[in-house]
């Protein structure tokens, strides 16, 4: 009989696609075993196409609904990678054996607040897969997964977009963690290749000022144009991807491409930097900054005012770091 298994992971893109190494070593590595996952309902389209789940749990506005449903499935054990209180009232609600990811909120509280660092140095795919260490499931050295549905693959010349292009991802959920306009300038007049500009629809006003001011032919918005899994399809066809410390990075990841990533109030310390082969593998940030990190995640305006984080950021240094 087969042994059932939840898996909880609520948000975001990245935090999700994270996760993607237990779902497939816990299927691949246990026999005779139902992987189930839960997430919010916004999020599932990240998980839909993965062929390691065999059902997907989505929480839409009520906890109590998504419960009930659990409850029904019997599930063997719980594995919360996300551990908040949601989860712990789902798994109080489960009454099963379950394993919960450490958070290391004190560790992260020293080391955004004191400067204090003494958080483990693995990256926090490592530690999520710890969480079913005890199940004897181990890193199978695969890297992250991404599963683009064959309806969403983008044919590049249908859109203009040449082969050999930069992806630049504009986007990240705080503005602490991007780049402003100038600096996102100075860096496309530097790359000497075909640059497509990649976020959602809250960055395309950003994309289009950034194409003006470049007045180039060879740089294409598709900020907003594009659902996830598609933008994901041009991820995947990029040459090389630059990024700031956001969803996308990791989804680049899950296709192991050269990445060139940007930090700004957030540190790779925290554990989430790109997850790829070192040699695909570029950090650029502005080190022994006394107020950096400010954030385990960001703010909406620099709360010391200066923003020397990015404004300081070489960009010579973004460049080199392109293959």
């Amino acid at each position: 009989m087969k042994k059932k298994v939840l898996l909880i992971r609520f948000s975001s893109i990245g935090d999700v696609v994270l996760t993607t190494p237990v779902i497939r070593c816990l299927k691949e590595q246990l026999a005779d075993v139902e992987v189930h996952y839960a997430t919010k309902e916004s999020f599932g389209v990240l998980l839909k196409n993965n062929p390691y789940i065999d059902k997907l749990h989505l929480l839409k506005k009520d906890l109590k609904s998504l419960v009930s449903a659990l409850r029904k499935e019997n599930f063997d054990f719980v594995i919360d990678l996300h551990n908040n209180l949601r989860t712990r009232i789902i798994k109080t609600a489960l009454l099963k054996k379950s394993y919960s990811f450490k958070k290391l909120n004190f560790e992260k509280f020293l080391l955004t607040n004191f400067k204090i660092n003494i958080l483990p140095d693995i990256h926090i795919v490592d530690r999520y897969l710890h969480t079913v260490k005890e199940l004897g499931v181990v890193n199978d050295g695969k890297g992250l997964d991404y599963f683009i549905p064959p309806k969403d693959e983008i044919k590049l010349a249908k859109f203009g977009i040449s082969t050999n292009y930069i992806g630049f991802v504009l986007g990240a959920k705080f503005a602490t963690k991007r780049m402003p306009l100038k600096k996102l300038i100075e860096v496309c007049l530097l790359i000497e290749r075909p640059i497509v500009l990649l976020g959602g629809k809250e960055d395309a006003e950003v994309g289009e000022s950034l194409k003006k001011a470049l007045n180039r032919k060879d740089v294409f918005n598709a900020c907003g144009k594009f659902n996830l899994n598609q933008s994901a399809s041009i991820v995947k066809q990029a040459e090389q991807i630059i990024t700031h410390d956001t969803g996308l990075m990791h989804i680049a990841s899950a296709f192991n491409k050269n990445i060139v990533s940007v930090w700004g109030n957030t540190v790779p310390e925290l554990g989430m930097y790109q997850y790829v082969a070192e040699e695909n593998k570029v950090i650029v940030e502005v080190k022994n900054l006394d107020c950096r990190p400010c954030s385990k995640i960001g703010y909406s305006e620099c709360p010391k005012k200066h923003f020397d984080c990015m404004n300081k950021i070489d960009v010579v240094e973004i460049i080199n770091g392109l293959k």
